[in-house]
């Protein structure tokens, strides 16, 4: 067709389309340019969306479908797809069905276990860990995830918590079960080892009754009461603030920690590596339940290596990898090989990472999308960062306060509580402004509290802060959201403090002090000094091999980077830093250890602003601080 022989109105239709279509060819760049991030936020509304509809589905069905019931499908559908690899030796998810349902028929009718008994898990990372829960699932029974590495009166406490009348431990265990068995046995509590022998009164071997027991299928209506509500698991607080806290984790609360691995574009073909502890949220939760609603493969490993890491990775063709804490540090801190990027990662969920080490990371190992998130296994509230923004847990959009209403409110540091207006009201903080982060506590975003500790649980609910009455979750934790809706984690309420009526945040003074050539790590606290008001800042650093504790150089970095009162006046030099068993700095017993030289037999140091250098901490230079001859 001839343009000429167009007609008038023909013509105008035809630059009418051809203004459309060269629109809709600059679209996706103009979006770019004003909306970089709207293709992403996009893509995770769709995920997103989809998941809260199928948790409604679950929610309605009858009997209810719960992660049991997604595996047992997973085993029909696939059922000699390799679910977990370990150690050499491979399981299908037909294999770890069957074992499952030989835990169940054997503490069916050795432990007479019903649905409603919870039991206490204190074994390590292996596959029977799967299995035994799984069994306890199938039987309607909430399981108690205790930490393998805790001890006495620790491991007693938690314990306790749990309310369960049974505990299942591994043999490598039985020392640490030993110890505490002569209160076990007060109470009454039934002791199974999985071995096939013991000789220690008070504690029964289950190993021969299981491996004799049926691989039939069970009975559903033995877990036919079991609703969304139903406690499905015990697992405990971290303990970095003390004694570690079970939280209720409901089957609601399950299915929603599942689904962050199909948010992040986590597949079915993908192979997830879990060398987190399974006792933990992160490793259950995200990795192996994760990976059950994904119908994936799990690498599992018994702890965390940075040595081995990337071997493995390239060993199994790993896709999707966890980290938590320090991990990613402690892997950027290992040798450079030339095939630090030959693997096939291509995602990393979890928290806690630092953004500087978060830069090296990525442009050591290559495009990794790091799916940085902040939660709280008994929270009502969270974020993922879908987007690669280094350095955010999260980012706001038109779905996040219908899935967790929130608000970020002015929070006292000094007196530790949120500050409020003259009606006795919460006062909601700006854009860019830190303030604590609390959750609204509704019908779709509980807050079910801590088992067997009321006093923690009311300490966790905010009321009248908005309106009176209403009944929010305090996070603890300190956030702030910038212009462009991007989440900032800032620190913990109580690991923020404050000196010389200013606010200092303990994660940025740690950051740049790791920035001191000599030092590996730093855990930064603060402590208290007769005399004064507030806390002054102190840090624990553990020094690089063959290193000795630069006191000019890290006096000058930290002046180059902080005020004079966010520098920390004391340092103290130990072999290793004591962290959880998630990688978190435990602070606690340093702050309560202060720094008296008297008392602590660590090398102690202390900032000298006139010969500006750190010092040795002498007996008669802290005596001159608590007289006050040396004005802080």
């Amino acid at each position: 067709m001839h343009w000429l022989s167009l007609t008038k109105n023909e013509r105008r239709n035809m630059y009418v389309w051809l203004t459309l279509l060269a629109g809709l060819a600059l679209l996706p760049a103009l979006l770019k340019t004003f909306f970089p991030y709207f293709f992403q936020d996009c893509v995770y509304m769709y995920r997103a969306l989809g998941c809260g509809i199928r948790l409604i589905v679950y929610k309605r069905k009858t009997p209810f479908y719960s992660i049991v019931d997604c595996f047992l499908d997973a085993v029909k559908k696939h059922p000699r797809k390799v679910f977990i690899h370990f150690e050499g030796k491979t399981y299908s998810y037909e294999e770890v069905d069957k074992e499952s349902n030989k835990v169940a028929n054997a503490l069916r009718s050795e432990a007479g276990l019903r649905e409603g008994d919870s039991v206490a898990l204190f074994l390590g990372n292996e596959p029977r860990f799967v299995w035994t829960w799984l069994g306890l699932a199938k039987l309607g029974c909430p399981a108690a995830l205790l930490n393998f590495n805790i001890r006495s009166k620790s491991l007693l406490h938690c314990f306790s918590c749990c309310g369960a009348n049974v505990l299942i431990a591994a043999a490598e265990l039985l020392d640490a079960v030993e110890e505490i068995l002569p209160a076990l046995k007060e109470k009454g509590i039934t002791v199974y080892l999985l071995s096939d022998e013991c000789t220690t009164d008070g504690i029964q071997c289950i190993g021969q009754a299981i491996a004799k027991a049926s691989d039939k299928p069970l009975s559903l209506s033995l877990r036919s009461n079991i609703h969304i509500r139903t406690t499905a698991l015990y697992i405990y607080t971290s303990g970095t603030t003390g004694l570690p806290k079970a939280a209720y984790v409901t089957h609601e609360r399950v299915w929603a920690s599942s689904f962050i691995q199909g948010v992040c574009g986590v597949t079915s073909k993908d192979i997830f590596y879990i060398n987190l502890p399974l006792y933990h949220s992160a490793g259950f939760l995200i990795g192996l339940v994760g990976s059950i609603e994904r119908g994936n493969t799990v690498v599992l490993r018994r702890k965390f290596s940075a040595s081995q890491f990337w071997d493995d990775c390239r060993k199994y063709n790993i896709t999707v990898m966890q980290y938590i804490g320090e991990t990613l540090r402690y892997l950027c801190n290992m040798p450079k090989k030339d095939n630090d990027q030959d693997h096939n990662v291509r995602v990393a969920i979890g928290n806690g990472v630092r953004a500087d080490v978060w830069k090296e990371f990525l442009n050591r190992f290559g495009r990794i999308h790091v799916r940085e998130l902040y939660a709280a296994t008994e929270g009502n509230v969270g974020f993922i960062n879908y987007t690669d923004k280094v350095g955010v847990v999260g980012r706001i959009n038109i779905l996040s306060k219908v899935f967790f209403p929130f608000a970020i409110v002015k929070f006292d540091i000094e007196k530790e509580e949120p500050v409020r207006n003259t009606e006795g009201l919460c006062i909601p903080v700006g854009k860019d402004d830190v303030g604590l982060l609390v959750g609204e506590i509704t019908k779709h975003t509980p807050f079910v509290g801590y088992a067997g500790n009321k006093q923690q649980t009311v300490k966790k609910r905010l009321s009248d802060v908005f309106v009176k009455g209403d009944l929010y979750f305090n996070s603890g934790d300190l956030l702030r959201i910038d212009h462009d809706n991007f989440v900032y984690f800032h620190d913990r309420v109580g690991d923020t403090f404050r000196w010389k009526g200013e606010n200092v945040a303990t994660t940025e003074v740690a950051d740049i002090l790791m920035m001191v050539d000599c030092i590996e790590e730093a855990n930064v606290y603060g402590v208290k000094v007769e005399g004064h008001e507030g806390r002054i800042g102190m840090a624990a650093v553990k020094l690089k091999e063959g290193r000795e504790f630069d006191c000019v150089t890290t006096c000058s970095v930290l002046a180059n980077y902080l005020p004079v009162y966010a520098r920390p006046r004391f340092i103290r030099i130990q072999n290793s830093l004591e962290v959880t068993g998630t990688f978190k700095m435990k602070k606690v017993k340093l702050v309560e250890e202060g720094f008296d030289p008297k008392s602590i037999r660590d090398p102690l140091y202390f900032l000298d602003l006139t010969q500006k250098k750190y010092i040795p901490l002498s007996q008669e230079i802290h005596k001159s601080i608590m007289s006050q001859d040396i004005k802080l």
